[in-house]
């Protein structure tokens, strides 16, 4: 079988308020205006496919919230947003491994947290044997060709595959193409869908 992962939420705890956080101690704008106006919108979306520098997606950002950063700044509090791993997670990624499956990273990212994750938590790329970036594709779920790419170079069909994502349309994405998707909405899932299956 083919297991497919998600990083954030999944693999990694991330929580988007660090972010806000820290660029409202060093921006001087308070916590609430910045949780009011963030969002995730087409300039990120844009990000995590690669098709704008992070120099130009922190001045957007910057724009839309009122914020007087410098890119070290932006890039300080964008860094913020990864709280820590899931061991257990890894467990079993490790343990699927070890019995011969294919274990797989499939995330929506960006160039500025593939420069830091890496480096701060190396279990994670030593858990899977494969890292598949939208940035690094120039696509992003819930986009259909991203999981049909990961299938293509794997070998893999989709009725030989399960997806573990935190993200209800990136499951609804893979579930179209006959992927068995799991909603990780909780660190419970996964070891929970994992002890059923024993």
């Amino acid at each position: 079988m083919l297991y497919i992962f998600d990083l954030g939420n999944v693999i990694v705890d991330i929580d988007f308020n660090r972010v806000l956080g820290v660029w409202s101690d060093l921006g001087r704008v308070p916590l609430a205006t910045l949780q009011n106006h963030f969002t995730l919108g087409e300039n990120f979306h844009r990000h995590e496919r690669g098709e704008v520098s992070d120099e130009a997606f922190a001045e957007q950002i910057c724009d839309e919230l009122g914020l007087a950063l410098s890119f070290e700044q932006f890039t300080a509090g964008w860094q913020a947003v990864f709280v820590g791993v899931r061991p257990e997670v890894l467990q079993i990624m490790k343990t699927l491994r070890d019995r011969g499956e294919r274990v797989v990273i499939l995330s929506n990212t960006n160039s500025l947290h593939c420069t830091f994750w890496p480096s701060q938590y190396p279990e994670v790329h030593n858990a899977a044997d494969k890292l598949y970036l939208s940035q690094d594709m120039g696509m992003r779920k819930p986009e259909a060709r991203i999981y049909q790419q990961v299938l293509n170079e794997e070998g893999y069909t989709a009725d030989r595959a399960i997806f573990f994502d935190d993200n209800l349309e990136n499951i609804e994405g893979a579930r179209a193409l006959g992927i068995q998707s799991v909603h990780v909405t909780d660190d419970s899932i996964i070891p929970a869908f994992f002890a059923e299956r024993r």
